[in-house]
C-alpha cells in the first residue's frame, strides 16, 4: 500500500553494493508522500558522493517544498553538501538565503554561525548564535558554541567562562560541553581545573579535539610522555586531522 520505505531500503541495499545508478532510479519512485524530502536529500548526497555535486545541489533547489520545514531541510542538506566539499562560503550563502525565509530557524541558525566561525566571521557568528539563545533559550549547543568560540581565540574568557557554564546548567552531562569548559579554564591558565574536565570529558567520549585538548593541558602540566601517547593514538586513527596538525606545530612536538 505504501511502497516508499521499500524503494528507500533497496535504494540503501543499492548503495551499500556500489550500484549507484541503480540506488538513483529506487530514489526516484518516490516523488510525492511522507519520504519525498528524504529522498531528495538521499539522491543528493548520493550525486555528491559520485562526483557530480552540482546535479545533487540542482536535485535540492528544484525539489517540491510543500512546508518551511521541508524548505530548511533542503537548505541544511545543501549546505552539509558544500561543506563536506571544503566549500564553506557557498554553504553559508545557502544558509543566510535560507534565513531570510525562516530567520528564527534553529537549525538554520546554528549551522549558518557554525559556518561563520570556520569563516572567521566572529561576528556574525556571535550575532546568529544570540539569535538562536533569544529563540531557543534552552539551546546548550548555542551557549557552548558561542563561549567555546570565544575562548577558542582568546576572547572575553569569562564571558565565556559563563557561557559555557549556562550550557552546562542545561546539559551537565554532554562530553563536548565539558570539553569546552575544560578549554576555557586552559586559556584562564588553571590547568587543574582544565584537566579535570578534559578527563571526564574524555571518558565519556574520547574524540580527536578533546583527545588533543586534554593532551595540550597535560603537556603544559610538564605529562609529556602522556601527552605524546593521546596524540599517537589521534595520528594513528586520523592522521590528516587538522588540528592535531596545528597543535604538535604549535608545539613542535614531533609524534
Amino acid at each position: 500500500q505504501d511502497p516508499d520505505g521499500a524503494y528507500l531500503n533497496l535504494a540503501q541495499i543499492a548503495e551499500e553494493e556500489k550500484k549507484y545508478d541503480e540506488a538513483l532510479a529506487w530514489l526516484a519512485k518516490v516523488d510525492e508522500g511522507n519520504q519525498y524530502i528524504q529522498a531528495r536529500v538521499r539522491e543528493a548526497f548520493l550525486l555528491a558522493k559520485t562526483g557530480r555535486l552540482e546535479d545533487g545541489r540542482k536535485r535540492l533547489q528544484t525539489a517540491s517544498a510543500s512546508s518551511t520545514e521541508d524548505r530548511s531541510q533542503l537548505a541544511l542538506a545543501e549546505a552539509q553538501l558544500l561543506r563536506e566539499a571544503n566549500r564553506t562560503a557557498d554553504a553559508l550563502a545557502v544558509l543566510e538565503a535560507a534565513l531570510v525565509a525562516t530567520p528564527d530557524d534553529p537549525s538554520l541558525l546554528y549551522d549558518a554561525a557554525m559556518a561563520a566561525e570556520k569563516l572567521d566571521r566572529v561576528a556574525r557568528m556571535e550575532e546568529l548564535l544570540r539569535r538562536l539563545i533569544q529563540t531557543k533559550p534552552d539551546s546548550a549547543h548555542a551557549y557552548n558554541a558561542l563561549g567555546y568560540s570565544l575562548a577558542d581565540r582568546n576572547l572575553r574568557l569569562a564571558e565565556a567562562r559563563d557561557l559555557v557554564e549556562h550550557a552546562l546548567k542545561l546539559s551537565p552531562n554532554d562530553a563536548f560541553i565539558l570539553d569546552s569548559m575544560g578549554w576555557v579554564y586552559f586559556r584562564l591558565g588553571d590547568l587543574d581545573q582544565a584537566r579535570d574536565y578534559l578527563e571526564r570529558a574524555h571518558k565519556l567520549r574520547p574524540e580527536p579535539e578533546v583527545t588533543i585538548h586534554l593532551a595540550e593541558v597535560l603537556w603544559a602540566q610538564g605529562q609529556h610522555d602522556a601527552a605524546r601517547k593521546l596524540l599517537r593514538d589521534v595520528k594513528a586513527k586520523e592522521p590528516d586531522n587538522e588540528l592535531l596538525k596545528s597543535t604538535t606545530a604549535r608545539l613542535k612536538l614531533k609524534l
